[in-house]
């Protein structure tokens, strides 16, 4: 990979934007691994947070797809993927915000009701995994934020609906891009909390498990809309 001196202002979108034109430009073809984040992060001379941020832009604009556990890699994509807006547009518009919270309540507890009425045992057992982990890390902000993405994720997943698992990704890309513009939001720093954050994907889980979809989707609304609360209260505090 190519590196260039990067700008003082907004480092994260000059990383994303040296990466997409390499990626554009071939340099960085379909299926390529990027390095790991501390090679970037050594790289680029940034922290691991604006490496994060860096890489949450490339996903939300469709040019790179994580993997965990095993990395980033390019995705194949045509002109007309590339002619998504930037999404850093969004944080100019409180309006475009609020539209996007409430897309991604609405696909949530679409997946929440999904889910519990196509779970499968496996299903279950790994979202109790990813409940057990949660739990052991509460009030380690970082990890915490990965295992809420990680929780949702496998929610999606349970619905066995290969379509609703591809709008979340792109959604939660943007959301977690949102969050991390404010600065400002950090429901997993404090750690009470994060234990009533568990106690609500514990609800939404339990739930899945009893194929309970009205249940679900009940405990799904009632969660994002925590969360909801304090996005809109922190844009508003930096507005």
């Amino acid at each position: 990979m190519e590196v260039t001196r990067i700008a003082a202002r907004k480092i994260y979108e000059e990383i994303a934007e040296q990466i997409k034109e390499q990626i554009v430009g071939g340099k960085l073809p379909p299926g390529h691994k990027l390095p790991s984040t501390r090679e970037l992060t050594e790289r680029y001379q940034v922290g691991r947070s604006t490496m994060r941020e860096a890489l949450s832009m490339l996903k939300a604009m469709g040019l790179i797809e994580i993997r965990q556990g095993e990395g980033c890699f390019v995705r194949s994509v045509d002109e007309l993927e590339m002619a998504v807006p930037r999404f850093e547009h969004l944080f100019t518009s409180m309006e475009a915000v609020v539209e996007l919270l409430e897309a991604r309540i609405s696909l949530e507890v679409a997946n929440a009701g999904l889910a519990a009425a196509k779970r499968t045992d496996d299903d279950v057992a790994a979202l109790e995994s990813v409940l057990s982990d949660m739990d052991s890390e509460l009030g380690t902000e970082t990890v915490g934020e990965k295992q809420d993405m990680r929780f949702h994720m496998t929610l999606a997943q349970a619905t066995h609906n290969s379509i609703m698992v591809k709008l979340l990704e792109t959604i939660s890309a943007q959301v977690e891009l949102t969050i991390r513009e404010t600065r400002r939001v950090r429901l997993y720093a404090n750690k009470e909390i994060a234990r009533q954050l568990w106690h609500e994907h514990k609800a939404i889980a339990d739930a899945v498990a009893a194929r309970d979809p009205e249940r679900a989707q009940e405990a799904m609304r009632h969660h994002l809309k925590l969360v909801e609360n304090e996005i809109m209260a922190a844009l508003k505090r930096n507005g």
